[in-house]
């Protein structure tokens, strides 16, 4: 019987169901001096600053890949996935982070975790290009079950961008190409299906052969892509930019509802064929996992080159992965995503 996300326990339609009730809520704060341009459902906020200058913030977590990191007492990576789970998003409208702060839970303290995670934290920043000003740690002991350590980790991040330069996605049009940027691995969604299918047949300490440690291979940082993305944006036509997480490419319907045929994606990573070979059917991957491409960027046909040139030049490798379609929905070749 194949395995799903729902399966796992998190099921994507009715965590949409609660967003939107969320959103309803939260939606009463935007009041007429509250200077709100976009406050849910896009990949960051926006605010209206002064003279057309737009504050984005975004937050994010690492989920439950951190249950992997503390199997293995390996904490050194967490917190680039953290800083890479935010930045990543807002830059999806044309905003560059400035600022982030992270918030570290847990249920006692443990030095050295906490210093490893912040070992991660400014390794990611780093990349980012962004300066880490504060945080939170907070320790409640009560909150989680279990005597041995224990602990969640998320972000928030602050970014800025001009009015006239914000990307939304509403410049799609037909006949524009996607391009897709290289993922590093699993990056750090899906984490309740990968484990529930590779746990219940291998260790974690298990080898995956050309690839090393299970566990390793399942911490393997989240890639960050804020460098190469405001390079393109600067330098190129760029209609519509999407980070590919949870709900991996029915995402794409996010930035417009507009078709989006993906008729040229790679070879995906090992470790995602090997969660496949476990029991999860081909589409239920594509709208889980990000299968190899991490970042898509939507861009008229005469941009392609410039942009692979310019993810080359920060060492990421990308390819034109598919094209702009008049008929609405995600495809993978000619099968409907959503």
């Amino acid at each position: 019987m194949a395995t799903t996300y729902k399966a796992a326990g998190v099921d994507i339609r009715k965590i949409k169901q609660s967003q939107s009730a969320i959103g309803r809520i939260i939606s009463a704060t935007h009041g007429p001096q509250s200077r709100v341009m976009s406050g849910f459902g896009h990949y960051a906020g926006l605010v209206g600053i002064h003279d057309g200058m737009l504050l984005a913030t975004h937050t994010d977590g690492v989920g439950t890949k951190v249950i992997i990191a503390n199997t293995l007492r390996k904490y050194d990576t967490i917190g680039i996935d953290c800083v890479a789970m935010n930045v990543n998003d807002i830059i999806c409208i044309g905003a560059r982070p400035v600022s982030f702060v992270d918030y570290i839970a847990a249920n006692q303290n443990n030095e050295f975790a906490f210093t490893e995670i912040a070992k991660g934290l400014a390794t990611g920043a780093k990349r980012a290009g962004v300066p880490i000003v504060g945080g939170e740690t907070a320790i409640m002991p009560d909150l989680f079950a279990g005597k041995k350590f224990s602990f969640d980790l998320a972000g928030m991040v602050a970014g800025l961008v001009k009015k006239n330069n914000l990307i939304l996605g509403n410049k799609i049009k037909t006949g524009d190409r996607i391009i897709g940027i290289y993922s590093s691995g699993i990056h750090s969604n899906g984490y309740s299906l990968a484990r529930k299918v590779l746990l219940g047949r291998y260790s974690v300490r298990d080898k995956v052969r050309g690839a090393g440690r299970l566990g390793d291979v399942l911490l393997t940082p989240t890639e960050i892509y804020v460098k190469p993305v405001l390079e393109a944006i600067s330098k190129c036509r760029i209609h519509g930019l999407a980070n590919i997480t949870g709900g991996a490419f029915t995402k794409l319907l996010r930035l417009k509802k507009t078709g989006f045929v993906l008729d040229a994606m790679p070879e995906p990573p090992k470790i995602m064929r090997m969660i496949q070979d476990a029991g999860v059917q081909e589409d239920e991957m594509y709208k889980t996992f990000n299968m190899g491409i991490g970042f898509c960027v939507i861009a008229p046909e005469e941009e392609t080159n410039e942009i692979i040139t310019i993810c080359k030049k920060h060492r990421l490798k990308s390819q034109e992965i598919g094209f702009i379609s008049n008929k609405i929905g995600v495809y993978l070749n000619s099968k409907k995503l959503a």
